[in-house]
């Protein structure tokens, strides 16, 4: 059984909040039920199964996603930032840094996964002798996960070689039990043949999903480097709630800067300006603070269009991605927040964020084009989907071929569909999660996938 999740997006507690322990919980007695499950055969006999494969398919630990980056200034001794050079010791002893604190923060969570890799959470019981599961037996049968981890666009960092992010790597290969070798996460599965192998088991092939994003990897410099969404999420959506503290802090409740840390949890993205507008109501009583809250805003969007290694990209005579921001950003300037929120919602009720779909890339996969893979996965949308993409004929279960989008595990606070204006957000978690299946497994189905919510 291969089982496969991605988008966690753990972090050290400093921005946006990670999906609680008790997530990783309700997966394991999720996991548990369907290896019991899957050890019921196609002939109708239980035999307990052999291995159970687990895939954490990027943006599983979020260095991105903590301020620990921002104890120095542009132009400082010591200025560090996910695109600076990685050569640098000062670049890993802060991915260092910042893993160990993400490790701290989910220390219940990971723990989780550490006891699947043991042994000591999944068990079920044996086949007696006429192939049914004697629930009498005294012991059970303990199945150790093999845990793998690729790399997307949030944890690139651990895909870089070198000794400095090899002992990094063997830091969470502990803390989580992982069957990976400190020498290289994969972001490519042909970087990790152990893990391909298991892959082409099942007739999977995978891949994060930012391979196809331009704000968020660069093609020609390749996954060793950062992407202009790492500047924009660390230098605007990081630092905006430092920002805040700084320069108008005395005149806010604690509460409403702790509510701008969590900016990344707001769904739907275009929401992000209600969110602010909301929190300043609720915990400043009125917007009479609107104007310097954006201000803040407005200086620091400037500010990051002027840093050097956005300039960079800058392509002359091109409209290119820096262009597009730069004129968004020059609009929404002087605009209060109230017109900001008009506009998005208008925005909103003409598209869809949920019909965003990676699936027309999956049809130039070499993978499916030469019918070796039935499953094509990415991540990094966040949106869950399950899309057919082909079929030559009987039998279903050998020519089908199927596109899915591994979703994510998050914390949401989600905008109230009644009278948006009002600025109302639900709170929410999510997860989703994938299972393979091979050799007459779960009563020789194919696949399953499940997502849910809870609050």
């Amino acid at each position: 059984m291969l089982v496969v999740i991605s988008d966690l997006h753990l972090g050290d507690g400093s921005t946006a909040s990670s999906i609680p322990a008790n997530a990783f919980h309700l997966f394991a007695n999720r996991l548990r039920e369907t290896a019991y499950f899957a050890s019921f055969r196609k002939d109708g006999t239980y035999k307990p199964i052999e291995s159970l494969d687990l895939l954490l398919m990027g943006d599983i630990l979020d260095p991105l996603h903590s301020t620990l980056w921002l104890d120095t200034a542009p132009g400082a001794t010591g200025y560090t930032r996910p695109w600076t050079s990685f050569t640098s010791p000062l670049f890993s002893a802060k991915l260092a840094q910042t893993t160990q604190a993400i490790i701290d923060e989910n220390k219940e969570s990971l723990e989780v996964l550490r006891r699947f890799a043991s042994g000591e959470t999944i068990t079920i019981p044996p086949a007696n002798a006429r192939g049914e599961p004697d629930h009498e037996a005294r012991e059970r049968v303990p199945l150790k996960v093999r845990i793998w981890y690729m790399v997307g666009n949030h944890d690139w960092y651990y895909h870089v070689r070198g000794a400095a992010f090899d002992d990094i790597r063997g830091n969470i290969i502990t803390a989580m039990g992982l069957s990976n070798s400190p020498d290289i996460f994969p972001y490519d599965i042909n970087e990790d043949h152990q893990l391909r192998d298991v892959l082409e088991r099942y007739r999977v092939f995978c891949r994060h999903g930012d391979y196809f994003d331009r704000f968020n990897f660069n093609p020609k410099q390749g996954r060793d480097h950062s992407a202009l969404g790492d500047v924009f999420t660390m230098e605007v959506l990081n630092r905006y709630p430092i920002a805040v503290q700084q320069q108008i802090g005395d005149k806010l409740p604690q509460g409403l800067i702790d509510s701008l840390r969590r900016l990344t949890n707001v769904r739907p993205a275009l929401a992000t300006p209600l969110w602010i507008s909301g929190q300043l109501k609720r915990h400043a009583g009125s917007a009479a603070l609107e104007s310097e809250l954006k201000k803040v805003w407005d200086g620091i969007c400037e500010e990051f269009l002027q840093l050097p290694v956005v300039r960079e990209q800058d392509k002359p005579f091109a409209l290119d991605t820096v262009d597009a921001m730069q004129f968004a950003i020059k609009i929404a300037k002087g605009t209060s927040f109230g017109t900001i929120n008009d506009l998005a919602l208008w925005i909103r009720s003409k598209v869809s964020e949920g019909e965003r779909s990676f699936a027309e890339h999956a049809l130039e996969e070499p993978a499916f084009i030469n019918k070796t893979a039935k499953y094509i996965l990415y991540g990094h949308t966040h949106h869950h989907e399950v899309i057919s993409l082909d079929s030559d004929g009987e039998p279903f279960e050998v020519h089908d071929q199927i596109y899915i989008n591994t979703g994510t595990w998050h914390t949401y606070f989600d905008l109230a569909t009644k009278d948006p204006k009002q600025q109302k957000f639900i709170p929410y978690q999510t997860l989703t999660y994938l299972a393979f299946y091979t050799d007459g497994e779960r009563e020789g189905r194919q696949f399953e996938t499940w997502s849910g919510t809870y609050a």
